[in-house]
């Protein structure tokens, strides 16, 4: 059993489709029309057959209001592994990612938090 499909929700699937493959460089791999909304994946460009990111809407209440808390509570919504964590921060930030916590060492990791805009705080890391 592998993951194949992770989602994340979304305010607005195009605004999420724009951030995450201009700013951060996804690739989109699936952008499938279904019902009023859509079916739209991304993948690492160094990983093009590995895991998809689903960029799910946030319609149902529930998903509203567990995506609205945590991002209130601070936790970031999900995690992208990076090669060099500082080089990242840089090259987003010039690109006008707003981040919440710099680059900060934990144990063995270095950990970096910024806002996605579509209403998700994502977590970058270096291990």
């Amino acid at each position: 059993m592998k993951i194949i499909v992770t989602s994340i929700f979304v305010q607005d699937q195009d605004r999420a489709l724009e951030f995450y493959s201009e700013k951060l460089g996804f690739i989109k791999k699936e952008d499938i029309p279904v019902g009023e909304f859509r079916w739209i994946t991304l993948v690492s460009p160094d990983v093009q057959d590995g895991t998809e990111l689903l960029l799910e809407p946030n319609a149902h209440p529930a998903a509203k209001e567990y995506q609205k808390k945590i991002f209130a509570e601070g936790i970031p919504a999900t995690m992208f592994g990076v090669e060099d964590i500082r080089k990242e921060y840089d090259r987003l930030r010039g690109k006008g990612v707003q981040f919440t916590m710099e680059p900060t060492k934990m144990g063995e990791l270095t950990i970096a938090v910024f806002d996605d805009t579509c209403g998700n705080l994502i977590q970058i890391v270096q291990k």
